[in-house]
């Protein structure tokens, strides 16, 4: 099974970063301390930027929250950086044996059970701000 994303974590410890120290916030800086390449922190923050959460600062550097804290939710992270492949945080195997009977009806039979299982996840990832975690890392 594929896992999800480690955009997700990567943008959290992002806009982890920037609420904390603001004028540090360069993306070398931010890839030192997610401990990965800058082009990587690059396109998180691009991604960021393109749903309001971040201003980006080119040339001179540095980034800032467009958002307080406490009105980012993890779900809100979770969608900016497309975690999930169209939207389907589960999916089913391709061509399965249509001859055999689980194989025919697997699709439709696990589907709902997916989507709300994925539905329970959202609600719970909105239910966590930002702001709610930035005390835990100082």
């Amino acid at each position: 099974m594929k896992q999800i994303s480690t955009r997700f974590s990567m943008a959290v410890h992002t806009l982890s970063l920037i609420a904390v120290s603001p004028k540090d916030c360069t993306g070398d800086f931010i890839a030192s301390s997610v401990n990965t390449n800058p082009v990587v922190i690059r396109k998180i923050m691009g991604m960021l930027k393109k749903a309001g959460l971040v201003d980006v600062r080119p040339g001179v550097g540095g980034a800032s929250l467009l958002k307080d804290p406490d009105r980012i939710t993890l779900l809100d992270i979770y969608r900016a950086v497309n975690v999930t492949e169209e939207n389907q945080l589960f999916r089913i195997h391709d061509k399965p044996n249509f001859a055999c009977p689980v194989g025919r009806n697997i699709e439709e039979v696990l589907q709902a059970e997916l989507q709300d299982a994925q539905s329970v996840m959202e609600r719970r990832l909105a239910q966590t701000t930002l702001g709610q975690l930035i005390p835990k890392f100082t």
